[in-house]
């Protein structure tokens, strides 16, 4: 019996379109298993703590009670805020946590499923998306206890409140598109995982979480050029009821993040079965 004979040849056969359109059908088609795997992992995740629900807001509480402390024993000054300084300090902080945590959560998705993925072929975009769901869950927690403290500290309703749920799901693709260019570095060097946590301790100084952006000086410069900055500022002014003051920049970040997050869905499409395999090996 005459056996077939296929000869391979070297070629180039990325082609963006094709990739773009595959990543997309596949990033919508895998709405139902994102929607169970964050499920789960919802569950697991405050089944399994004896604090439960509580573990969410525990990071932006503890962040701004420092500074909170500080303030209030005078050890160091602070610019007037215009707002109650708890206030401040703490809708700093959330929103901090938020993006914070959408940067590490491609990473810790994909970690978290590297033993399926040599196993199981499903569109890897299906972790990504359920990163986004259990943020998304997780902000929403974290932005209902601000409302109650913009309350309970006399501030009150304002209209921009309304707006303010779309600051955060900005914030959340913002965080998950840096995030999807990290992970594949970070999987293939653990310390990389250590410099961006260590990196966005030292860049929350030059961010106006706790403190309002100076009135002049290098610190000035830092902050009103620093991509982090619309996010925070935009969302604590509608959530207070101010009028944004950096809404251009910020609108020019999200459509540059929308865009950024496509093309990083391409590159993790691309790279993460390849590393994956490679680690398991």
């Amino acid at each position: 019996m005459q056996l077939e004979t296929k000869i391979y040849q070297k070629g180039n056969n990325l082609k963006i379109g094709r990739l773009l359109k595959e990543t997309v059908k596949d990033l919508f088609s895998s709405h139902f298993l994102a929607k169970q795997l964050a499920t789960r992992d919802i569950k697991s995740q405050y089944r399994q703590s004896y604090l439960g629900i509580i573990w969410a807001f525990i990071t932006p509480i503890t962040s701004a009670f420092v500074w909170i402390f500080l303030n209030l024993t005078g050890t160091i000054e602070l610019s007037d805020t215009g707002v109650p300084y708890p206030v401040y300090a703490f809708s700093g902080t959330l929103i901090w946590s938020i993006i914070k945590e959408s940067i590490n959560s491609p990473t810790m998705a994909t970690n978290a499923a590297r033993g399926i993925m040599t196993k199981i072929n499903f569109p890897k975009e299906a972790l990504i998306l359920s990163g986004i769901y259990k943020l998304l869950f997780n902000s929403a927690i974290k932005s209902g206890l601000l409302v109650i403290i913009i309350f309970a500290f006399g501030i009150g309703f304002h209209w921009s409140l309304v707006l303010f749920p779309f600051t955060i799901i900005a914030a959340v693709i913002f965080g998950t598109t840096l995030g999807l260019f990290i992970t594949p570095i970070g999987l293939i060097y653990n310390d990389v995982a250590k410099i961006i946590s260590m990196g966005l301790n030292l860049l929350m100084y030059l961010t106006p979480v706790v403190y309002i952006i100076p009135k002049r000086g290098f610190m000035k410069t830092a902050m009103e050029l620093n991509p982090f900055t619309p996010i925070i500022l935009t969302a604590r002014d509608l959530a207070l009821g101010n009028s944004p003051e950096y809404l251009t920049y910020f609108g020019f970040i999200i459509l540059a993040s929308l865009s950024l997050f496509f093309v990083g869905l391409m590159f993790y499409r691309i790279s993460i079965p390849i590393i994956v395999e490679r680690l398991n090996a």
